[in-house]
């Protein structure tokens, strides 16, 4: 009988560790929204509005309630790729600003704690003009997080590979090639973008291995963190007032990255 106890005990706590990849998982496997649950703003664990769906292939976030579509399970040490692209869509409060979404990395806590249905996270935003950018998203706690960068003329920090290393536990990092005068319009470009327009496909990708996290966009390093407070935990896709359409998200092992 004791013998049997402690295999529960240690099949139970394998069950709540965070899963490494060894091959490929496909998160998102085209067809419906199994390995995610839904967490909105307004109806929590409900999706009366059908704000996430899954049909012909794609993850359609229609924007319309604030929240997010949450993994399961909780990972650490992986290569994330996501494709994704935006819609034509956007809703109050934020019709004719910039589309905004994001990727939410190492999401810890109670569902909802940072507020509109996210998870204590580092961001990796999405947003027209700053896909990219690295945030701190505050629940009961403060994440952490070591850059390399410098202050801009408009006194916000940008991704820079070399520069001096400061660490903060709010706000944000800007990609390194964020526009100055990049304003919160829907639409907005900036010359060094490397966001694709709207309509195409961009490929985001996240090295995660420890505290070490490495931001890529269609193939080029945009930003980067050291010595993170958050290792592992669960992923989450935003709805944030802006239509998004997902037609890849799988963890792939890192092998030696």
């Amino acid at each position: 009988m004791r013998t049997i106890l402690l295999i529960l005990v240690a099949a139970l706590s394998a069950q709540g560790e965070p899963v490494t990849p060894t091959k490929k998982i496909r998160l998102f496997n085209g067809k419906d929204l199994t390995n995610f649950y839904v967490v909105l703003k307004d109806s929590k664990l409900q999706d009366p509005k059908k704000v996430f769906t899954a049909s012909q292939g794609l993850i359609h976030i229609t924007g319309e309630e604030w929240g997010g579509l949450t993994t399961e399970k909780e990972y650490r040490d992986y290569h994330l790729v996501v494709e994704w692209k935006w819609g034509d869509k956007a809703w109050p409060p934020r019709v004719g600003k910039a589309r905004d979404s994001g990727i939410l990395l190492h999401g810890t806590g109670a569902d909802g704690a940072a507020g509109s249905g996210w998870l204590e996270s580092i961001e990796y935003q999405m947003i027209e003009g700053g896909t990219g950018d690295m945030l701190l998203v505050k629940g009961a706690n403060k994440p952490r997080m070591t850059v390399e960068a410098e202050v801009g003329p408009d006194k916000q920090l940008y991704w820079k590979k070399g520069a001096p290393r400061v660490t903060r536990d709010s706000g944000r990092v800007n990609w390194w090639g964020r526009d100055l005068k990049w304003t919160d319009t829907f639409g907005v470009r900036g010359p060094k973008d490397v966001e694709k327009p709207v309509g195409k496909w961009n490929r985001s990708e996240v090295i995660a291995k420890g505290g070490y996290l490495k931001y890529i966009l269609n193939g080029v390093v945009v930003n980067e963190g050291f010595d993170g407070s958050h290792t592992a935990g669960k992923i989450q896709i935003q709805s944030e007032a802006a239509e998004v359409f997902v037609r890849k998200m799988e963890l792939r092992p890192l092998k030696g990255q």
